[in-house]
């Protein structure tokens, strides 16, 4: 792989830990919203701007309590 393409599938703010987000947010099954409150939650503290990733995933998480009170 090269360099270009490993900061573009693999950069470090998602390689981080043992397991990328993205393998469990798929092997959870989460789909989009629920994946996006993950994705950001667990990115936050290595993107630099913590406060505003956790504000976005609130934002997929109240659109997700919203989705499931109407059902």
């Amino acid at each position: 792989m090269t360099e270009a393409s490993e900061r573009i599938d693999h950069p470090p703010h998602y390689t981080f830990g043992a397991i990328e987000v993205i393998d469990a947010i798929e092997a959870w099954d989460l789909g989009f919203r629920l994946g996006n409150v993950i994705k950001y939650v667990a990115r936050a503290a290595h993107k630099g701007d913590r406060l505003a990733d956790l504000r976005k995933a609130r934002w997929y998480l109240d659109r997700e309590i919203v989705r499931l009170e109407r059902e």
